[in-house]
């Protein structure tokens, strides 16, 4: 008998959560330890549980999972995290997988469709839609420039503005509550998909969008 897996749901709907927790919970090797209607009470159940499988709500009153995803992947480096989502998943792989998330479903998928994506993180396996794989997924590991759009997430705004503004690293990494070492990871993520490798380049390429009032996300 395959070992039975932890499951920790984060979802601001508990309708919706409940109707997860009964589909898992038709296997014998899934058991949903703990559902979590906010950020604090997600982070504390894997903190305390270490599950083997989170399923995360990508868009939550708190904001969107990076942050949260983030703090799960530091304090549970084992749990495999799913992130559930509304949107479009293809434009979210990227920064997904770099903040060590294990894969993203659409909220509209099927009960088979989950398993699948489960049993496959057991063997060690990704699964992605074919048609992520028919429109181009392959663009999503390169830096992309597009009109100025440099796609950074919410997170990344905020830290660029703040390095702008002349505050420092550690200081940003407080108000985020992520590590010294985090804000050297984003920043990482952030030259790419500016195209520069310098702190100067960097603030000179994303102040010149601001004042242009071009978006640097979609």
């Amino acid at each position: 008998m395959r070992k039975v897996w932890r499951v920790v749901i984060i979802d601001s709907h508990p309708t919706s959560m409940l109707g997860t927790k009964l589909i898992l919970e038709e296997r014998e090797d899934l058991r949903v330890t703990g559902m979590a209607s906010n950020w604090d009470e997600g982070l504390m159940l894997v903190v305390e549980q270490q599950p083997e499988l989170v399923l995360l709500d990508y868009q939550m009153p708190e904001g969107t999972a990076e942050t949260l995803l983030e703090k799960l992947t530091h304090s549970s480096p084992s749990s495999h995290i799913i992130i559930l989502t509304d949107t479009d998943g293809i434009k979210l792989l990227h920064s997904v997988v770099n903040l060590g998330g294990s894969g993203i479903l659409s909220k509209q998928a099927s009960a088979a469709q989950l398993m699948l994506m489960i049993d496959a993180l057991r063997e060690g396996l990704a699964t992605l839609p074919m048609d992520w794989l028919k429109n181009g997924i392959w663009q999503v590991q390169t830096p992309v420039v597009d009109g100025g759009l440099y796609h950074l997430t919410d997170t990344e705004i905020f830290i660029m503005e703040r390095i702008v503004q002349g505050i420092t690293y550690d200081k940003i990494a407080t108000e985020i509550a992520v590590s010294r070492r985090s804000i050297d990871n984003y920043l990482r993520k952030i030259y790419v998909k500016l195209g520069v490798s310098t702190r100067a380049q960097a603030i000179e390429k994303f102040a010149l969008t601001s004042r242009q009032k071009s978006p640097v996300f979609s």
